[in-house]
């Protein structure tokens, strides 16, 4: 016999504000995982990162030149690599909207017709932040970045050299790595 879907609702007591700003919010949750079998119910805080903005990348591929990608320095990190252009959702705008903006703002191609691949919680246990990611068909050179600042390069990356990239950990953020690993997956780039 298959074993029943088990159902269990956490609830939320209450949650106060450790520190706020425009980019982030830290707060400790009083949350309950109730009782289930001979367990009895636990009661505890729990650190959240609220984040007021979803952020939205895109794949931008060409079969012709292969992968529309930054090589930037993240000084959190105090690591350099690969990613693809992406950003905050701006509040009024909608997902694939801030998409297509910041492919243009950071490397001054114009992306062609988004589709939507996902959209998910990276850190899921900690924080409530999204990420919606798209593939775009191509892009239009403009002219140079709006935000020049982003990247010390910006390049079309061949698809063979990019799974190098991949394997070599040169993409080693969570957005991009998503990304360009989903569109591998699915064949979207090949």
């Amino acid at each position: 016999a298959a074993n029943p879907t088990l159902v269990i609702t956490i609830p939320i007591h209450g949650e106060r504000n450790l520190y706020e700003s425009e980019w982030v919010t830290l707060a400790v949750t009083d949350v309950e995982v109730p009782a289930i079998g001979d367990r009895a119910a636990v009661r505890f805080e729990h650190h959240v990162v609220r984040m007021p903005a979803p952020a939205a990348g895109v794949v931008v591929h060409d079969p012709d030149r292969g992968v529309l990608l930054l090589w930037r320095h993240r000084f959190i990190t105090d690591t350099w690599g690969w990613e693809v252009p992406a950003g905050k959702v701006d509040p009024g705008e909608d997902a694939a909207t801030a998409a297509a903006r910041e492919v243009l703002e950071e490397t001054g191609w114009s992306p062609g017709t988004l589709t939507h691949l996902c959209t998910y919680a990276p850190v899921s246990g900690v924080g409530d932040h999204r990420f919606e990611l798209y593939a775009a068909a191509g892009a239009t050179y403009v002219g140079e970045p709006t935000d020049p600042a982003e990247a010390e390069r910006i390049e079309w990356v061949p698809v063979a050299k990019l799974r190098d990239e991949v394997r070599t950990g040169r993409v080693d953020n969570g957005l991009s790595l998503t990304a360009l690993l989903w569109c591998l997956v699915e064949g979207i780039i090949t």
